[in-house]
């Protein structure tokens, strides 16, 4: 009952917060926008979608429900929320949940392979989930291994960068750079936090590596720097406006992911509080 009436208070607070963040919260960031350059002619192509990451501590009902109660529909599985050794029966069940919520389960990740083994058991998990991406950090040994997979599966391989401290794909550059030259198919997740505390601008990463761009991880952090944190959108030092400007721009029609890192053992408000401001943002511009 104790746990009920938390989830309660916690919709309620999500209701609150993301009209004040829509309606007034993004005023401030978007007057210098709305000042600065004309309104573009240019739609938007992308949708707004979750990384469960976000949701780690909570099962695969209550992960379903509160995307719902955000107002998202498309969400990426960490395999906290459907295992990678799960069976087809386990992974039709699943499917079948998601749906039946309204959600489309759009992707898996991140997904890490080391070997290929690994690499066979994701394109695998991802085909038998319907998955049109598989949002990965595969070892540079196997990338001519999965040029070929993707031919064969149709499944786009998005790969993750993950900032200071990752010695492989530290930055959207270093994707980049790594898969340039393979099928289309092989692009980056360009996780904006982590751009960001590399001292990376993740506006001029998306701009320059366009072509390749599959999927976005959008957050917030504290500071650009390798000790900045995540905090709720919009609180942050990522310019969100021009970022968002910017995917228009460059006519982006993937998913912009949310993966909101902080309060891992109560996440909705501050989730609600993101969505809700970059919604805002998105109608100003």
């Amino acid at each position: 009952m104790a746990k009920k009436e938390q989830t309660r208070r916690q919709f309620i607070k999500i209701a609150s917060i993301s009209a004040a963040v829509s309606l007034a919260g993004a005023r401030s960031s978007l007057g210098q926008v709305r000042g600065s350059a004309p309104r573009q002619a240019a739609k938007q192509r992308f949708k707004l979608g979750l990384a469960s990451y976000t949701l780690r501590k909570f099962n695969l009902d209550d992960t379903l429900a509160m995307t719902k109660r955000v107002g998202l529909k498309y969400v990426c599985f960490k395999d906290f929320h459907l295992a990678m050794d799960s069976t087809p029966a386990q992974i039709r069940a699943v499917v079948a949940k998601v749906k039946e919520a309204g959600l489309v389960l759009y992707g898996g990740g991140v997904i890490y392979m080391r070997n290929r083994e690994q690499m066979n058991q994701a394109f695998d998990y991802a085909k038998a989930a319907g998955m049109k991406v598989i949002v990965g950090v595969p070892i540079p040994e196997l990338l001519p291994l999965i040029d070929e997979k993707v031919k064969e599966y149709d499944i786009k391989v998005a790969i993750h960068n993950h900032g200071p401290g990752d010695k492989v794909y530290p930055t959207p550059a270093s994707v980049y750079e790594r898969v340039k030259d393979l099928d289309k198919r092989i692009g980056l997740c360009n996780d904006i936090g982590h751009t960001t505390r590399i001292g990376s601008d993740p506006v001029v990463s998306i701009e320059k590596f366009a072509d390749r761009l599959l999927d976005v991880h959008i957050k917030d952090v504290s500071e650009a720097t390798a000790k900045g944190h995540g905090v709720e959108i919009g609180r942050g030092v990522i310019d969100i406006p021009k970022f968002l400007k910017m995917l228009v721009k460059i006519k982006y029609s993937g998913i912009v992911s949310f993966e909101y890192e902080k309060d891992a053992d109560d996440p909705l408000a501050g989730l609600a509080e993101s969505v809700g401001y970059t919604r805002g943002v998105l109608a100003a511009i």
